[in-house]
């Protein structure tokens, strides 16, 4: 098996079109129709990664994912039929690793929740296990997946490490939106999709002093992102 999915939706039919796709893709399923069975069934035995609706019927999909993440880095993948971008800048930034709006194909499906294992098995090709990249009092442990300040682990989630790794061993560099969305996800960043600034701005929130005034990961204005090749114990560069 290639690992167990646990779907969080109301919607019965597509549930089961979605269980029936992915068992054959080699995937176990789990369903659960509300966020109160879901987040039993993950207390339970957590999934790989779970595939999360937004509009449940007891509660939606932001306190589900709100409630994971206080105890949990477990990967999510967020649905809905609602394409605002609103919405998907919230789910994000409540920790969702992917956004997928409905309607969607099953094989798009498919290669996100792949990506989203990749990441979080650690198995991309640009992260170089058991060692660490220090800066400052900043800890980067990529063997054990850990970002560390002052010596106290900082939560954040499996996509956000991925970027924060890129950005380091890119450290000095300017990296446009573009370019780290390739190196990350493996796929084009489209043009009017800004959920890469969310998550810095998670990243930031986790390693920065003052994350409104950022030391680590600094905006580049119209070019992108840069990660300070120098930093004081502080976060100064």
């Amino acid at each position: 098996m290639a690992g167990e999915i646990l779907i969080i939706d109301d919607d019965t039919r597509l549930t089961a079109m979605l269980e029936d796709y992915l068992r054959k893709q080699g995937f176990a399923t789990r369903a659960s129709a509300n966020g109160k069975d879901g987040l039993a069934e993950i207390a339970r035995t957590p999934p790989a990664v779970v595939i999360l609706d937004l509009m449940l019927p007891d509660r939606d999909g932001f306190e589900v994912c709100r409630r994971v993440r206080a105890t949990s880095d477990l990967p999510i993948l967020m649905l809905t039929a609602k394409g605002e971008e609103t919405d998907r800048i919230v789910g994000l930034e409540l920790g969702a690793d992917d956004y997928l709006s409905k309607p969607f194909s099953p094989r798009e499906l498919l290669a996100r929740i792949r990506a989203i294992l990749r990441r979080s098995q650690g198995t991309m090709s640009n992260v170089r296990d058991a060692d660490i990249l220090s800066f400052g009092d900043l800890e980067i442990d990529r063997g054990a997946r850990q970002v560390r300040v002052g010596g106290e682990e900082r939560q954040i989630t499996g996509y956000q490490y991925d970027l924060l790794v890129a950005l380091a061993e890119n450290a000095g560099r300017v990296l446009s939106r573009d370019q780290l969305m390739d190196m990350v996800k493996g796929e084009e960043l489209e043009a009017f999709d800004r959920s890469i600034d969310v998550h810095v701005s998670r990243i930031r929130a986790a390693i920065e002093t003052d994350p409104k005034h950022p030391r680590r990961i600094i905006t580049v204005r119209g070019a992108g992102y840069l990660f300070a090749r120098n930093q004081t114990a502080a976060g100064s560069p």
